[in-house]
């Protein structure tokens, strides 16, 4: 027995709580009451004999200790979720593989297209999550990441995808004229990851950015940009690449033909220190097929 190691109810309690920052929130989470929650971190904080959560009447915030106990606490609860997965997956259809991707190429590019990896490995179930952020494959549970950079991560073995060549502003097609006319009078559509590629756009074409540029809204996902320009609330810098399809069937238009070129590229890659599995070998080999 090992007498070390507290109660997994205990660290999944404080691991909640730490996360949403709230016993109530945690609870709603786990299917428990809020006092459930409480006695659960209370009881943790009294065996470990370190308090974990500072506390100010109804407000609630981590200790040093107890920052650095959560982040390792959940990397071991994620890693333990993945195992348990892939052993139900092998006892049910055979291999499993849990890969790390961008949202909107995933959507629009990656998931499209699984089908016919599923029907050529039909024992290989392939699982999603999303990372917008580089990360270690040591301090996350995934078997290997497709995601945005100027180049292949450090440390990992895998391949480029394709480049993303360049982007281009699109919007409805009833604004065209009107950007045409003068992109100042037209709302500028921005993405969090890439707050200066107005400025850049306007630095290729040889213009002066309008004051109005900074005024627009700001999306998370390309995915939401190319929405918000369909739905005619202005014009969007994104891949043409994922923009094509809505061009061709005249959802979208480009007000002008030059766009912003983009040096980085899409890779898929997996930890170098390890061997890959025959399941991530491959789905390797699918993706440098369908990139081409």
């Amino acid at each position: 027995m090992r007498k070390g190691i507290p109660n997994l109810g205990a660290l999944q309690a404080f691991e909640a709580t730490a996360r949403l920052g709230s016993f109530s929130r945690a609870a709603e989470e786990l299917s428990l009451t809020h006092s459930a929650v409480f006695r659960q971190v209370v009881g943790l904080e009294e065996r470990l004999g370190v308090q974990l959560f500072n506390r100010h009447r109804r407000r609630l915030s981590l200790t040093d200790a107890g920052r650095e106990y959560a982040a390792r606490v959940r990397h071991h609860l994620d890693q333990l979720e993945k195992d348990t997965f892939a052993l139900m997956s092998r006892a049910g259809i055979g291999r499993s593989l849990h890969i790390a991707v961008v949202p909107t190429l995933a959507t629009t590019w990656l998931v499209p297209r699984l089908p016919e990896f599923q029907r050529r490995h039909r024992d290989v179930a392939v699982s999603l999550s999303v990372r917008t952020l580089p990360f270690q494959f040591n301090d996350q549970p995934f078997d290997g990441a497709i995601y945005h950079a100027a180049q292949m991560w450090p440390g990992t073995a895998g391949i480029k995808l394709f480049d993303e060549q360049e982007l281009v502003p699109v919007c409805h097609p009833d604004l065209c004229a009107a950007a045409r006319a003068g992109m100042a009078g037209v709302t500028h559509l921005h993405m969090m990851s890439r707050p200066e590629a107005w400025r850049q756009w306007y630095s290729a074409q040889g213009w002066d950015e309008p004051i109005t540029v900074v005024a627009g809204p700001r999306y998370e996902l390309f995915t939401m940009s190319l929405a918000a320009a369909e739905a005619g609330m202005g014009v969007a810098l994104v891949p043409r690449f994922l923009a094509d399809e809505a061009l061709r069937a005249g959802a979208l238009a480009a007000p002008f033909e030059r766009g912003l070129p983009v040096p980085d590229s899409y890779f898929f890659s997996y930890p170098q220190q390890s061997a890959p599995s025959d399941a991530l070998r491959a789905f390797e080999a699918w993706l440098a097929e369908i990139s081409q």
